[in-house]
């Protein structure tokens, strides 16, 4: 049977009308947006008022970059929860949202170490860590759920974690830099523990790790009435007599 010219010209007019421009227009304009996953996202207090960005924060969030002159301050005039990551009073910034899977090189960005914080008992302990620049599960090492907010999360105290999670967190600094006078190193070079003179009526808190050897409050260092000490190859930066 022989086709109609017609019809196969009409053919021909209507694929093209579907595959025109303005259909994939119309097609972007009717997506509903999804919230943001892993990577990098920007939120912004431009009004001055509490903002919500949309991001899916169950592997943490970590302030990556400082984009305006009003203070982002942790707890304060930025945080998260299951909603997304929320920004108040003028903060705007970059952010790093989601669970990397994987060991927590965030790109070279250069101002995070890791952190190890157990729940080995079931209950809720807490590993004293400046949580200013933000936190990210880096790993989960654990049988039991790492959820943010409900087995791990963190305050101005530090970093939290319950009911059988153990992982790596990713420690953010973004940028910051205590006075000199604030910061001690301490260091067991030889393997074994090592103690650091330093003020502990306010505890330490570990600000930057440079051994390759985990750093872990209460197995590789921790204070006594001796003092500060390190342990098993643990070399960090802390931060003392701060509260």
């Amino acid at each position: 049977m022989k086709r109609s010219p017609t019809l196969f010209v009409l053919g021909l007019l209507l694929a093209a009308l579907l595959l025109s421009p303005l259909g994939l227009h119309h097609s972007t304009i009717s997506a509903m947006p999804a919230p943001q996953g892993s990577g990098t996202i920007y939120c912004a207090s431009d009004d001055g008022r509490r903002n919500y960005c949309q991001a899916d924060v169950r592997g943490g969030v970590q302030l990556v970059k400082q984009r305006s002159e009003a203070a982002c301050v942790f707890g304060q005039t930025w945080g998260y929860e299951r909603r997304g990551v929320w920004v108040d009073r003028g903060c705007r910034a970059e952010f790093a949202v989601g669970y990397t899977g994987g060991q927590g090189n965030w790109q070279g960005w250069g101002e995070s170490y890791n952190v190890y914080c157990a729940s080995d008992d079931g209950r809720r302990n807490r590993c004293p860590v400046d949580t200013r620049g933000g936190v990210r599960l880096s790993r989960q090492r654990s049988g039991s759920p790492c959820v943010y907010g409900s087995t791990w999360g963190y305050d101005r105290r530090g970093l939290w974690v319950d009911r059988g999670c153990r992982a790596d967190f990713e420690v953010g600094q973004a940028g910051w830099r205590p006075p000199a006078e604030q910061v001690i190193y301490c260091a067991s070079d030889d393997g074994n523990r090592n103690y650091c003179q330093a003020d502990t009526r306010v505890p330490p808190r570990i600000i930057r790790q440079r051994s390759e050897a985990d750093c872990i409050y209460g197995r590789t260092w921790g204070v006594d009435p001796r003092g500060l000490w390190v342990d098993r190859g643990c070399r960090a930066d802390f931060e003392v007599g701060v509260d």
